[in-house]
């Protein structure tokens, strides 16, 4: 069981390097990356969740 948990940790660290990424290299204002960032570093999986439905696009 604990391998499982380790394995489904590394994938949500995997999609939030992804969400991190894309946040920084999106075109929207310094202070909304800022708090996407914080979103989703503060709530891993809730905030990945959030920013993949309603973060910024391009």
């Amino acid at each position: 069981m604990v391998e499982i948990a380790g394995l489904g940790s590394l994938i949500l660290l995997g999609l939030n390097i992804w969400a991190f990424i894309s946040i920084v290299g999106s075109s929207v204002s310094t202070g909304a990356k800022v708090l996407w960032c914080l979103l989703v570093l503060i709530l891993p999986l809730l905030g990945f969740i959030i920013w993949l439905v309603a973060g910024p696009r391009s």
